[in-house]
């Protein structure tokens, strides 16, 4: 058993509270279990109950076994001084505040009613996957489609998170940021903390300063990802790594440490050669993007912005002395909308966000216009029974996986708890 089943006995009142005794033989009236804080501190604040005729305000803990209280060193902690009962699964000690008075001690095993208990093991027994995998396909569509809601959500302010920390250090230089952030993913998952890596080493004024030609930008982000410090006789590597070398004491660029980009199993159109070539033509293309990603509102505008190819020397080359087949090696529009979710999408909420703008409703229709992603989780929804038809519903399936299923967090999950109202 898990703590968080206590904390959904008490919350929801799962228990026969009709006749309710402390470990003292005290009777114990219920008003109020209390507002469920998952902070630091008690677990539930501002409770209220009466142990006999005795009206108590304050908050509650609760535990596995009354000894978790010395365990966890609550009675160092001031913030449990307000503790006004101290619920448990198993008493096995008495526990005692600073003043030395005894804390009010409800055993809850005497209260659950089996079928609560059944229920509780029933979606916590071993499964193939996730815990609720074969109720899935059961769930409400409406109970479905508001927990999808919420969980994008979530997702959305974790992925602005990294956002808001760059601007901090960038004295909320949005261009900058932007920058970075885009980098990343075209570094997909192999590359992109080497490319946001590169990104971050180099000021975004040179960026500027050099946009209009753009050999100079791919000198600039080759000889960053260390990929023009060799002898080669290729015409084009020979006059990258001048342009680098000026650009280094031209800008006075010092040395940083990177790591070394990836190939291997990499598909060609996504070797870190071209990744940053096409990295090159955007902002060769789009120095002001950041104000036209704010203003952009439908796909056709995103697709627009991002069409770009390499320069003439990459269509013929994924690497450097290697001649390939002619190919424009473009942005793809499922690389683009890759972009819009991972990176764009988060940045417009983060800057109406930062002007107290609401866009909520506007993101969820874009997004809904947007093919969802497909991978190995959403594949293993799908065969569940839970298609993610569009991005949206994709990225709220894998806040599910990720920040609730792969947690064992089913009972602060709205399915989870819809499952354990209805197990049996």
């Amino acid at each position: 058993m898990k703590e968080d089943f206590l904390h959904y006995v008490w919350q929801y009142k799962k228990f026969d509270f009709s006749d309710l005794k402390t470990t003292q033989n005290e009777s114990l009236t219920l008003i109020n279990s209390g507002f469920y804080s998952q902070l630091a501190g008690p677990d539930f604040f501002n409770a209220q109950i009466i142990i006999d005729n005795q009206k108590w305000a304050g908050n509650v803990e609760i535990h596995l076994k009354s000894s978790d209280w010395y365990v966890h060193h609550h009675e160092k902690d001031t913030n449990y001084d307000s503790v006004i009962l101290h619920v448990v699964w198993e008493h096995d000690t008495p526990i005692f505040r600073k003043d030395n008075s005894e804390i009010p001690v409800l055993e809850l095993q005497q209260y659950v009613l089996n079928k609560e208990l059944d229920n509780y093991n029933a979606l916590a027994a071993p499964k193939s996957w996730i815990y609720c995998e074969k109720q899935l396909a059961t769930i409400d569509d409406f109970i479905l489609k508001s927990w999808q809601e919420r969980l994008y959500f979530e997702r959305l302010e974790r992925k602005s998170l990294p956002i808001e920390q760059l601007l901090k250090q960038t004295e909320n230089n949005w261009e900058a940021v932007l920058f970075s952030m885009i980098a990343k993913n075209f570094g997909l998952n192999t590359n992109g903390a080497i490319f946001f890596n590169i990104a971050n080493s180099i000021p975004f004024s040179v960026i500027r300063k050099e946009s209009f030609e753009v050999e100079n930008l791919e000198a600039l982000f080759l000889g960053r990802a260390n990929l023009l410090n060799t002898v080669k006789q290729d015409y084009y590597f020979i006059d990258l790594q001048k342009r680098w070398n000026y650009i280094k004491v031209k800008h006075q660029l010092t040395d940083v440490l990177i790591d070394e980009v990836q190939f291997f199993k990499h598909r060609p159109d996504n070797f870190p050669t071209i990744r940053l070539a096409q990295l090159a033509q955007l902002y060769h293309h789009q120095v002001n993007l950041f104000s036209q990603i704010i203003e952009a509102q439908s796909t056709t505008e995103w697709y627009k912005l991002f069409d770009v190819k390499v320069s003439d020397y990459w269509q013929t080359h994924y690497q450097f002395d290697k001649e390939s087949p002619k190919k424009r090696k473009g942005l793809t529009n499922s690389f683009i909308d890759l972009l819009l979710i991972n990176t764009i999408i988060p940045f417009q909420f983060a800057y109406a966000k930062s002007l107290g703008k609401e866009i909520s409703e506007n993101i969820v229709t874009l997004l809904t216009k947007l093919p969802s992603e497909k991978n190995a989780v959403l594949d293993k929804f799908a065969f569940f029974g839970v298609k993610s038809k569009n991005a949206f519903e994709g990225q709220a399936l894998l806040q599910l996986k990720n920040e609730y299923c792969n947690q064992k967090k089913c009972l602060k999950c709205s399915i989870g708890l819809e499952l354990l109202k209805n197990y049996i």
